[in-house]
C-alpha cells in the first residue's frame, strides 16, 4: 500500500513537470494554439479578480481553474458591466471591485487597472487601521499544505487565523499513547511582499508515559516573498521563526534556550487543477547540547476535483543534523518536539499524508489528513489525523 502510493505520487509529480514543461515550450512556437490564446488581453487579467461571477459576493467567489476564463467581454469576472472586456482599459474608472463588496480596486486609489496586476488597489487594512493587509488573492486557487504543520510554510502572502487539531499516536517502542494538540497559527499580511507569521502555540494533552500535559512553545517570524507570477501560476517565498522556550517542561516546550527556522517555499500551478508546494527548511538550535540541528524538506500536491472540493498527498523527509546531550538515545521528535538526544545524528524519517480539503468559500478553507511513516524508523510517530479550519482577511 505505502510503495504504491509513493509510485504514485512520483507519478504525478514526473506528469507534473512534464505538463509544465510542455505548456512552456509550446508558448514559444509562434502560431501555436497556446502562443496565440496568451498574445490575447485575456491573458492579462487579473488571475484572482478574473473569478469573481458578477454581483457574487467576494467570500462566496470561488476561482476559475484557468486565468480569465471568466472574463468574457464584461458578462461575468473582473471586468463585469465594462464593454471592453478583459483588457479594457475603461475597467479602470470604475474599479474591479464594483458590485463585490470590494470597494472599488482602482477608482479611488489610481491603481494599474483591474487588469494590471494582483492585489493591486484599495486596502484600508483590518479595522481601517491600515496594519494588516488583506490576502493576496492571485493564488486564491491553491490550498495551504497541512502535513509538517509547524515547518511547512505556505508561500503566499496570507491575512489568516488557522484553528489546527492533531491526534498524533506514539510507537509502542516510545512507551505508546497519544497526543492530543490544539492549536492556533497566525499570519498578518504587511506589505505585498512582507508577512508576519506565527507558526507555533497551542496546548498538549497526552496518556503518554513520557510526556505531561502543556502548553506548546511559541514560534514567530517573517516570510517574505522573492518572486511571483500570477498569470504563470508560480512563487517563490523565504523567512524565517523563532521559537520561544516558553512552554511547559513536562512536555519538552521548554527544553534548550530557543531555536531557529530558516525556510524557503515554492508554489506551482500545473494545468489548471493541479498545484505543488515545495518547502526547504533547517531547524538551528542556539544550544546544540540541549537540542538537536535538523533539516527537512516538505512537498504537497494537490488536484481540485470540483470548484470547491481538493484531494492532496504530501511528502515529508527529516533528517539529523546533530545530537544532543539529553535523557532518550535514538529517538527524535520530529515536527512537534526538540527532544535533545543522544545518538541520532545522520537519522532519517519518512513521512506521507493523504487527505482532502473543502473550500466553501473563498475565505474558508477546511481540511483532514492522515500521516504516517514510509520508513522502518517511526521516532515518536505512529500516525496522526489532522484537522484545520482557516478563516481568511
Amino acid at each position: 500500500m505505502k510503495s504504491s502510493l509513493k509510485r504514485w505520487l512520483l507519478t504525478c509529480l514526473a506528469a507534473g513537470v512534464a505538463m509544465q514543461s510542455g505548456i512552456a515550450q509550446a508558448g514559444r512556437l509562434p502560431g501555436s494554439p497556446i502562443s496565440q490564446q496568451f498574445s490575447q488581453p485575456i491573458a492579462q487579467a487579473n488571475f484572482a479578480q478574473a473569478s469573481f461571477a458578477q454581483g457574487a459576493s467576494a467570500n462566496d467567489a470561488i476561482l476559475a481553474p484557468c486565468a480569465c476564463q471568466s472574463c468574457d467581454n464584461g458578462t461575468a469576472g473582473c471586468d463585469a458591466g465594462c464593454t471592453g472586456g478583459c483588457g479594457s482599459g475603461a475597467c479602470d474608472a470604475g474599479g474591479c471591485g464594483l458590485g463585490l463588496g470590494l470597494g472599488g480596486c482602482d477608482g479611488s486609489c489610481g491603481g494599474g487597472g483591474c487588469d494590471g496586476g494582483c492585489a493591486s488597489g484599495c486596502d484600508d487594512g483590518l479595522l481601517g487601521l491600515g496594519l494588516i493587509k488583506k490576502t493576496d488573492l492571485c493564488y486564491d486557487d491553491f490550498i495551504s499544505p497541512m502535513t509538517n504543520p509547524t515547518y511547512f510554510e505556505d508561500p503566499r502572502n496570507l491575512s489568516e487565523l488557522r484553528f489546527i487539531y492533531a491526534q498524533h499516536n506514539v510507537p509502542l517502542a516510545a512507551f505508546g499513547g497519544d497526543v492530543n494538540v490544539f492549536a492556533m497559527q497566525f499570519r498578518a499580511r504587511l506589505t505585498d511582499k512582507l508577512s508576519l507569521i506565527a507558526t507555533k502555540d497551542g496546548y498538549m494533552t497526552t496518556n503518554n508515559p513520557l510526556l505531561d500535559d502543556g502548553w506548546m512553545g511559541v514560534n514567530a517570524g517573517l516570510k517574505y516573498n522573492l518572486y511571483a507570477d500570477p498569470v504563470a501560476g508560480v512563487l517563490y517565498s523565504t523567512g524565517f521563526t523563532y521559537e520561544i522556550p516558553m512552554g511547559s517542561s513536562g512536555n519538552y516546550q521548554s527544553y534548550g534556550n530557543g531555536q531557529f527556522h530558516f525556510f524557503t517555499t515554492h508554489g506551482r500551478r500545473i494545468g489548471c487543477n493541479m498545484h505543488w508546494l515545495s518547502a526547504v527548511g533547517t531547524r538551528l538550535p542556539t544550544d546544540d547540547n540541549l537540542q538537536n540541528r535538523m533539516i527537512y524538506w516538505s512537498n504537497h500536491l494537490d488536484y481540485r476535483v470540483t470548484k470547491k472540493l481538493y484531494a492532496f498527498t504530501e511528502l515529508n523527509w527529516y533528517n539529523w543534523l546533530s545530537s544532543g546531550n539529553g535523557p532518550l538515545s535514538g529517538v527524535e521528535g520530529g515536527d512537534l518536539f526538540s527532544l535533545g538526544s543522544s545518538n541520532v545524528t545522520g537519522n532519517d524519517i519518512v513521512t506521507q499524508g493523504a487527505g482532502v480539503k473543502y473550500k466553501r468559500k473563498q475565505n474558508r478553507e477546511l481540511g483532514l489528513v492522515y500521516e504516517f511513516p514510509l520508513t522502518e524508523r517511526r521516532d515518536v510517530l505512529q500516525d496522526r489525523i489532522t484537522v484545520d479550519y482557516i478563516i481568511r482577511y
